[in-house]
C-alpha cells in the first residue's frame, strides 16, 4: 500500500502539512468540490503543486451551470441565475481551508470544499453552502450556534455500479437476503465493505460512532459524531462519496435513493439538532445557566428556548418538505409503519413521530426524521434552523407530546404525499420567502419542478406491466 495510511497521514490538513506531504510524495492530488444543488460533489481533481501555487490563495474557476443544471448535467433553462443568454459563464469556487483533510480512501489524495463567489466577489445565494451559513447566521445574531448529527441510511448491493446500469437496475441483489436490524451475524458478512468505510471515514477526520444492520435485507447505517451544522454537512457529502467509492472500489454498490423498492424499508436521513449558547454550552435542557420547566407529557424539562425551537418546526416543516423530500421518489418512503413518519407530531422517544424529542438535561434535542437520505444536508440542516429560529422569536408553543401510535391518529398535519404537493406548499410560504429570500425560493421552486418534468415524462416498468396487455 502507498497511499496516504501507509505513510501515516491522516485526518485535516493546514497549508503547512499539505506542503510537507507534497514534497515528499504523500499527497499527489486534491479534490477540489463544491456541492450542487442535489448535495452531489462536483469540482476538479488538481495536482497537489498547482493547488498550492494557484488554487489554495485564488479559488478556481467553475461553469456557473453547476448550480442550474440537473441530475443528467444538462443546461436547465428558466433560472434567473444563469442561463444560455448569459452565456453561463463562470462562478469562483473558493477553498474553505478549514475543511482541508486527507482522503484516506483514496492514494495519495486530499479533499477540500468550496464556496461560490460570482463576478462581484459575493456568495452567490442560491449555494448550498452559502443557505446554511445564512441562516446559521442568524443564529449567531440570536447568542446561540447549532450543531447537528446525521444518520444515513443506505442500502448495499453485491452488484457494481456498472452491472446495475446494464441491467437498468432490475434483479439486484442485496448485500443481506433478510431483515437485518441490530443483527451482528447479518452485518458481519458486510463487513468487509462496511469496516472499510468506519476505518477510511474516521481516519479521514470524519469521527465514525458506530455501524449497524438496518431494517431491510442489505441495509445498514453508519452514524457519524455530532458537530457544527457547517462542518456537519460537509461531514455529511464527504462522507457519501467515500461511500459510494470505497463500495465500488470493492465491486460492489451503494444507494441513499429514499425508497429503491417499493417491498422494502425506505432510506432515512435522522437528523439531531441542538442549539448551543457563546461559552459552548447547550441550551435546550436545563443546566447551571438556564432553568426549564416540565415538557408536557415528557419526563424531563426543556428551556423555553427548546419548546419555541420545538413549535417552529410543527409550524413549517409541511411548507418546507420540499428541502427533506427533494425528488419525485422522496415521497414514496412515506408509508405508515416503515419507521418512516406520515405525520407531523413531536413525541418523546418515539418513532412513529416525524418529531422526535431525545435525551435530557444537556442532551436534549430534537430528532427529524423526516428527511430521506436523498436529501442536501445543507438544504435540510437550513431549513430546520430557519423553522426554529422563527419559533424562538415568536415564542411559539408545541403543546403536549403525542402519545401513542401516530400512524393511527386522526387529525394530524400530513407530511406532503407528493412532490406536487411540496412545491405548491413552498410556493406559497411567506415564511420560506421571509427566511431565505424570494430569489432562492424562486430557484429551487424551478429545480423542483424540473426535476418532477423530467420524471413525468418517463414511461415506468410498472405502467408496461400495469398497462402493457389490459387496457
Amino acid at each position: 500500500m502507498t497511499g496516504p495510511v501507509a505513510a501515516g497521514l491522516t485526518g485535516r490538513l493546514d497549508l503547512e502539512e499539505l506542503e510537507r506531504a507534497v514534497a515528499d510524495g504523500s499527497i499527489e492530488t486534491v479534490v477540489t468540490a463544491l456541492p450542487d444543488l442535489y448535495g452531489r460533489l462536483v469540482g476538479k481533481r488538481i495536482n497537489a503543486r498547482f493547488f498550492l501555487e494557484e488554487i489554495a490563495g485564488h479559488g478556481m474557476h467553475v461553469c456557473d451551470y453547476l448550480l442550474a443544471c440537473d441530475m443528467e448535467m444538462d443546461p436547465t433553462p428558466g433560472y434567473a441565475f444563469t442561463s444560455w443568454k448569459s452565456g453561463y459563464g463562470d462562478l469562483r469556487a473558493a477553498p474553505d481551508l478549514g475543511t482541508l483533510r486527507v482522503a484516506t480512501w483514496q492514494d495519495r489524495t486530499a479533499v477540500v470544499l468550496c464556496d461560490s463567489f460570482d463576478g462581484q466577489d459575493e456568495l452567490i445565494a442560491v449555494a448550498p453552502r452559502t443557505i446554511l451559513q445564512r441562516q446559521l447566521e442568524r443564529v449567531a445574531k440570536l447568542g446561540y450556534s447549532a450543531k447537528t448529527g446525521s444518520e444515513l441510511e443506505f442500502f448495499l448491493f453485491d452488484d457494481t455500479y456498472r452491472e446495475a446500469r446494464d441491467r437498468a437496475y432490475r434483479d439486484l441483489r442485496t448485500s443481506g437476503d433478510y431483515v437485518e436490524d441490530y443483527h451482528i451475524l447479518s452485518s458481519t458478512f458486510a463487513e468487509p465493505i462496511l469496516g472499510e468505510i468506519r476505518r477510511q471515514v474516521d481516519s479521514s477526520a470524519i469521527p465514525v460512532e458506530f455501524s449497524k444492520g438496518e431494517w431491510g435485507p442489505g441495509q445498514h447505517e453508519i452514524n457519524l459524531r455530532y458537530a457544527p451544522a457547517l462542518e456537519m454537512a460537509d461531514r455529511h457529502v464527504i462522507y457519501k462519496l467515500a461511500a459510494k467509492e470505497i463500495a465500488a472500489a470493492a465491486g460492489a454498490s451503494i444507494t441513499f435513493m429514499a425508497k429503491w423498492h417499493q417491498a422494502h424499508a425506505g432510506n432515512s436521513l435522522h437528523i439531531h439538532v441542538s442549539l448551543w449558547d457563546e461559552d459552548d454550552r447547550p441550551v435546550f435542557g436545563p443546566g447551571e445557566a438556564v432553568q426549564g420547566e416540565r415538557l408536557a407529557g415528557t419526563p424531563v424539562d426543556a428551556t423555553p428556548v427548546f419548546r419555541g425551537f420545538l413549535g417552529g418546526l410543527l409550524a413549517h416543516t409541511r411548507e418546507l418538505a420540499l428541502f427533506f423530500a427533494p425528488t419525485f421518489n422522496s415521497y414514496k418512503r412515506y408509508r405508515a409503519g416503515t419507521f418512516a413518519p406520515t405525520a407531523i407530531a413531536w413525541s418523546y422517544d418515539n418513532r412513529t413521530a416525524g418529531l422526535r424529542v431525545v435525551g435530557s438535561g444537556p442532551s436534549l434535542r430534537v430528532e427529524s426524521r423526516i428527511p430521506g437520505a436523498d436529501a442536501n444536508p445543507y438544504l435540510a440542516y437550513a431549513a430546520l434552523l430557519a423553522a426554529g429560529l422563527d419559533g424562538i422569536e415568536r415564542n411559539l408553543d408545541p403543546g403536549a407530546a403525542f402519545e401513542g401510535d401516530v400512524y393511527a391518529a386522526e387529525g394530524l398535519p400530513q407530511i406532503p404525499r407528493s412532490m406536487e404537493e411540496a412545491i405548491a406548499e413552498l410556493e406559497g410560504s411567506r415564511f420560506a420567502r421571509d427566511a431565505f429570500g424570494d430569489f432562492v425560493i424562486d430557484h429551487y421552486l424551478h429545480f423542483a419542478r424540473t426535476e418532477l418534468a423530467a420524471i413525468h415524462a418517463q414511461v415506468s416498468d410498472a405502467e408496461r406491466v400495469r398497462y402493457f396487455e389490459r387496457v
